[in-house]
C-alpha cells in the first residue's frame, strides 16, 4: 500500500505535472473569459517553468544530496559484494523486444561491471522488482541479469531480488539474500541523489553498506548564471530533487530510514 500511495502522490505532485495543471487551469479561465485569473495562472506557470527548467535552482537543490556520500578508497580493498538498486532499466521495452534497455541511470550497470571485473571474487546482488502500476513483460531483476551477463559478469555471481518496488523494499527484501557476516565489506551502488535515503533504509534493515554513488546530475560546482541546455534537462532534475526531499521525510516519519538525512 505504501508503494502505491507514494506513486500516486508523485504522479500528481511532481513539478512538471503541477506546471501542466496550472496551464490547464489558465486555459479553462480563458475560455470562460476570466482574463485576470487566466493571466495569474499562466504567469505562475511560466515563472515556475523558467526557474525549474532553465536556472541552476535544480542543481543547487540536488547537489547536497549528491555530495552527502563520497566514494570509498578501494585501493587494496577486499570487497565481499555489491548491491545494485533497480530503476535504471526499462524492463517493459527490454522484455517486449528482447534487448538491453536502460534509462539515464544506466551508469549503475556500467560501474557494477567495472567493479565486478576489478574484484573477481565479489558477489553482485540486484534489488528491484518493478513498478507498482505497470505490468512489464519482465521484471527489473530479469532485465538486470541480462544486462550484467552481457557486460561480462558470470551468472553464478549474480543474486536477484525481484519483489521490491521501493527503496525500503530493496533493503528489506535483499537483506536475507545478502546475509552479511561480521568483517564483510559491501558496496551499495545507486544514483548519488538517492544515496542518503538508500543508505538509511539499508541501515534500518540491519545491513551495513558503504556508499558507491553513481549517476551524478551535477558537476559539483554551481555557476548561477549558467543555464541548462534545454528546459527538459532542468525540469527532469527538478522533478527528481522535488521528490527526494519529501521522500526522506516520509521515510523518517514512517520508520523506514535510520535518520532524517543519513550521513557517512
Amino acid at each position: 500500500m505504501f508503494a502505491i500511495v507514494t506513486k500516486i502522490l508523485w504522479l500528481v505532485l511532481q513539478p512538471s505535472a503541477l506546471i501542466l495543471l496550472a496551464i490547464i487551469v489558465a486555459v479553462v479561465h480563458a475560455w470562460r473569459n476570466r482574463t485576470t485569473q487566466a493571466r495569474r495562472w499562466l504567469t505562475g506557470a511560466t515563472i515556475a517553468l523558467l526557474l525549474a527548467g532553465f536556472t541552476q535552482l535544480s542543481d543547487a537543490l540536488v547537489q547536497p544530496l549528491e555530495d552527502r556520500f563520497a566514494r570509498p578508497d578501494l585501493v587494496n580493498a577486499n570487497i565481499t559484494g555489491f548491491i545494485v538498486l533497480g530503476g535504471s532499466e526499462v524492463a517493459r521495452v527490454a522484455g517486449a523486444r528482447d534487448v538491453i534497455a536502460v534509462n539515464d541511470a544506466g551508469e549503475r550497470y556500467i560501474e557494477a561491471a567495472i567493479l565486478a571485473r576489478r574484484f573477481p571474487k565479489s558477489r553482485i546482488v540486484f534489488a528491484g522488482g518493478g513498478s507498482a502500476f505497470t505490468d512489464a513483460a519482465e521484471t527489473e531483476a530479469k532485465s538486470a541479469a541480462r544486462i550484467l551477463r552481457q557486460l561480462g559478469v558470470e551468472q553464478d555471481r549474480i543474486t536477484l531480488e525481484d519483489r521490491s518496488r521501493t527503496t525500503w523494499e530493496n533493503a528489506a527484501f535483499s537483506a536475507p539474500l545478502i546475509a552479511a557476516k561480521p568483517g564483510e565489506r559491501w558496496l551499495l551502488i545507486t544514483s548519488a541523489w538517492q544515496m542518503p535515503r538508500a543508505i538509511g533504509a539499508f541501515r534500518k534493515a540491519g545491513v551495513i553498506v558503504e556508499a558507491y554513488p553513481v549517476d551524478y546530475r551535477t558537476t559539483g560546482h554551481i555557476i548561477p548564471w549558467q543555464l541548462h541546455a534545454s528546459v527538459t534537462d532542468g525540469l527532469r532534475t527538478f522533478d527528481t530533487v522535488f521528490r527526494e526531499y519529501p521522500a526522506l521525510l516520509a521515510y523518517w516519519l514512517s520508520g523506514r530510514t535510520s535518520a532524517l538525512f543519513p550521513a557517512p
